[in-house]
């Protein structure tokens, strides 16, 4: 067994391009893990090992790979930094104790580092600072410590000093030792010399070592009240004390660098001991209610000596059959043990357990609380699915996973593609818990969801290339939804009679929106017994089968209230299907009525663009019906935030690279729906109408 406290458990999380991989392939270099460095501009990198991912230089999945550094075991994940792949950095998240935030040193705080700081927020996971970079053109450290403070409101403690900028960047300082750490000209992180801190940067090293030591004390006491009186605390007091304050995140220690060049890469490795915590000096993750889902005040206890509690966060599918990722909180799983899914209530056995390295593995016959591990074979395990002892069942805080909002027809080219299709399409739909497949009964058709054209572009690209499904794609669709405006009055009646016993069901209801995001409610205050009990779930049953087709034009339909009130029976005729029936033709009757309106997705948009570009962003998004939120001026361009319908964006990187020649960016998550505009309303209307009548 070994020594937990000697372990870290580390998310590398960034917006695109600010040098994650490469980050974490240094890292795999310098612990010797590998002895060749991949660049990622040569598709070579370790942890991008998909062909997409190589082609495109982007990180699409997350990967787990270990390594050892001054005794000390590193589980570090690498995450993908597109915001339509961002539920792989929140399941990462959801597992891990600590991360390195990663900002690039001329672009600074982009659009996506925004959103993977807030879920890490929402996760309350530890996090140092690595401003990366810093050979750039425009790179400026101090500047992008002070976007951290504004931007992101966290509060860094500045711990490294870049020696020289842009092309004359040759290493850092380290402020609490006083030493200057610079590296020679030949690429290798081991070539380095420790010299004196430069004399033009001393008196900043002294004010910075100052303002670390003062955030420092605050932690303590009397270490406080020893350096009031003038008695400065001892480097060990000080780390001890910057790594409390870093795992309640009030300080986020801030370092600089150079991953590509090599140069600063040591000093991160030695924070991450330093400063994260290990898996036992997190919180403990919440058990929750096996009914409801709610925490019930029982926790995972970091202990080897505690029954089983393991949570899946990732499914993989490969050449050796599925792999299942699990953080093991609790106690210990051996190879050949029984162990059972909460979740499914169904035991499953573990044959072989591995340690990823990337795409590589290391078979392992046992593993403990505080391991990251990957399980084959396992059948009927899904993300977020819960794996624990068979006599202690629990359930650890589930998984809340965002809703897709773009969707693409597919067809296979050939018949025989449609098995195949069928088999590869079931295996990416348990790898991503974003990605949703249905069929439309009507046409026949496979309607592929997701969270952006990315993302449903790279799906189409593995069912090409990795599955040989050859497919005919649809133009991109906007996931529209219905809902009512008004609250009305009605009644309906359900009467058949057709010799023998007849169908007979009287409702009395009123139908009214709802609160935002609070999907179907359906009460009853129907008194004396005019419509009985045994009846009621079969009303709700009725009304909440209909909420997936609205009478507009057959979208799912959000946020209704129904309360029946009154209605009738008849002793012989009654039944629980009459009555279900009844709901089903009151909703269809009531609808119109209520003021049916169709709603559409709005995305929050972040486009970073040049100064001289400005205005003509501006404009096209005014033209795309966008509401302008904020303007945010960084050093290299502005930063426009705007509500925008997702319709409206359809090929925007496109235009975006023409407007500012090639040097645009943008990134949109969805935030909301909300009311279509009429003519919009009524275009997307007739456009459904036409497509359903050719069906």
């Amino acid at each position: 067994m070994t020594d937990l406290n000697k372990y870290r458990n580390i998310g590398i999380f960034a917006h695109v391009d600010a040098g994650k991989t490469t980050t974490t392939e240094r890292i795999l270099k310098l612990t010797g893990q590998i002895h060749k460095t991949g660049e990622v501009h040569d598709g070579e990198s370790t942890t991008d090992f998909m062909e997409q991912e190589a082609e495109r230089g982007i990180t699409i999945q997350s990967a787990a790979v270990s390594c050892f550094w001054k005794e000390h075991r590193f589980n570090v994940i690498d995450t993908p930094g597109h915001v339509d792949f961002t539920v792989e950095v929140y399941r990462s998240l959801k597992v891990l104790d600590g991360g390195i935030g990663v900002f690039c040193g001329s672009g600074g705080v982009e659009p996506q580092s925004e959103t993977n700081w807030r879920y890490a927020n929402d996760s309350k996971v530890a996090r140092i600072i690595f401003v990366n970079k810093l050979d750039r053109i425009g790179a400026d450290f101090l500047n992008v410590v002070e976007q951290i403070k504004k931007v992101l409101g966290a509060p860094p403690l500045v711990m490294t000093l870049p020696i020289g900028r842009e092309d004359d960047f040759v290493g850092v300082v380290d402020i609490l030792d006083r030493q200057a750490y610079v590296w020679d000209d030949t690429g290798l992180p081991e070539n380095y010399t420790i010299i004196d801190v430069p004399d033009s940067m001393v008196d900043d090293v002294e004010m910075y070592r100052e303002e670390i030591i003062e955030t420092a004390v605050e932690q303590d006491d009397d270490l406080m009240m020893g350096y009031m009186d003038g008695i400065e605390p001892s480097i060990d007091d000080i780390k001890r004390c910057i790594r409390a304050g870093t795992r309640t995140c009030t300080i986020f220690p801030t370092f600089c660098g150079s991953a590509f060049k090599n140069k600063g890469m040591q000093l991160i490795l030695d924070a991450v001991i330093d400063y994260l915590p290990s898996p036992t000096e997190v919180d403990p993750q919440p058990l929750s209610d096996l009914e409801t889902g709610a925490p019930n005040g029982e926790f995972a206890l970091v202990s080897v000596n505690e029954p089983l509690k393991a949570l899946a966060f990732k499914i993989m599918d490969d050449r050796f059959g599925a792999l299942t990722f699990v953080r093991i909180y609790s106690g210990k799983i051996n190879k050949g043990d029984t162990i059972l899914n909460s979740a499914t209530g169904k035991n499953e056995r573990v044959g072989r357990m591995v340690e990823m390295q990337a795409n590589q593995r290391t078979e392992l016959t046992s593993a403990q609380a505080g391991d990251i591990i990957a399980i084959v074979g396992m059948k009927n395990v899904k993300t977020g699915h819960t794996l624990c002892d068979v006599k202690f069942k629990c359930t650890l805080e589930p998984m809340i996973f965002p809703i897709p909002v773009i969707s693409i027809a597919v067809a296979p080219k050939d018949k025989g593609g449609s098995e195949r299709m069928g088999i590869a399409i079931g295996k990416m739909v348990a790898e991503d818990p974003t990605f949703q497949v249905e069929t439309d009964e009507d046409s026949g058709e496979t309607i592929l969801k997701g969270m952006g054209e990315l993302h449903l572009d790279i799906k189409v690209d593995i069912l090409k290339r990795t599955y040989g499904v050859d497919l005919i794609v649809g133009k991109p669709q906007v996931a529209y939804r219905e809902t009512i405006t008004k609250e009305i009055e009605d009644s309906y009646t359900h009467k058949k009679q057709s010799g023998g016993s007849g169908q007979f069901a009287k409702i009395d209801y009123r139908i009214k929106p709802g609160e935002i995001n609070s999907g179907f409610t359906f009460k009853s205050s129907v008194v004396g017994g005019n419509v009985p009990k045994e009846f009621w779930p079969a009303i709700e049953k009725g009304f909440k089968s209909m909420m997936n087709t609205g009478v507009l034009a057959g979208f799912p339909v959000l946020d209704v209230e129904i309360e029946l009130f009154d209605g009738a029976f008849h002793a012989v005729d009654s039944s629980t299907i009459a009555f279900e029936i009844a709901a089903k033709g009151a909703f269809r009757q009531s609808m119109p009525k209520a003021g049916a309106q169709l709603l559409e997705p709005i995305m929050t948009v972040d486009v970073f663009t040049p100064d001289d570009h400005v205005g003509d962003v501006i404009g096209d998004l005014n033209r795309r019906r966008g509401m302008i939120k904020d303007q945010l001026p960084s050093v290299t361009g502005v930063r426009i935030k705007a509500d925008v319908p997702l319709s409206e964006m359809f090929g925007y990187i496109g235009t975006l690279r023409t407007m500012t020649s090639g040097r645009g960016q943008f990134s949109m998550e969805f935030t909301r729906y909300a009311p279509c505009p009429t003519n919009v309303a009524e275009a997307v209307i007739i456009e459904q109408k036409e497509r359903n009548a050719k069906k």
